[in-house]
């Protein structure tokens, strides 16, 4: 599985070469934290809003953990999505780790 650590996202992300983010947690989550610029798809509904995604763009895809976002980029993968990264440890990693300031739960 191809994922991509909160640190090298967050270099990624000050670069001129941004991924798409795509964040697949529940609305309830996104209110409490999110990172700018991401697209929210609940998991439940990502099979039948997978055509709003470019397949060509670089994709990184997160949630909580890392767990549901692990499964998203697999189905995406398999609809033929050909870079698709997965954040690992979810957005909780990236608050233990880049954004001390972001709220955790």
């Amino acid at each position: 599985m191809d994922e991509i650590t909160p640190q090298d996202l967050k270099a990624r992300l000050a670069g001129n070469d941004r991924p798409f983010l795509l964040d697949v947690r529940q609305d309830w989550e996104t209110r409490l934290c999110r990172l700018d610029n991401a697209v929210h798809i609940p998991i439940e509904e990502i099979e039948l809003r997978a055509d709003e995604l470019n397949a060509a763009d670089e994709i990184v895809v997160y949630c909580h953990q890392g767990v549901r976002s692990a499964a998203v980029a697999d189905y995406l993968r398999q609809r033929g999505f050909r870079n698709v990264k997965n954040l690992l440890g979810g957005l909780d990693h990236w608050a233990r780790t880049v954004d001390p300031t972001m709220r955790r739960y």
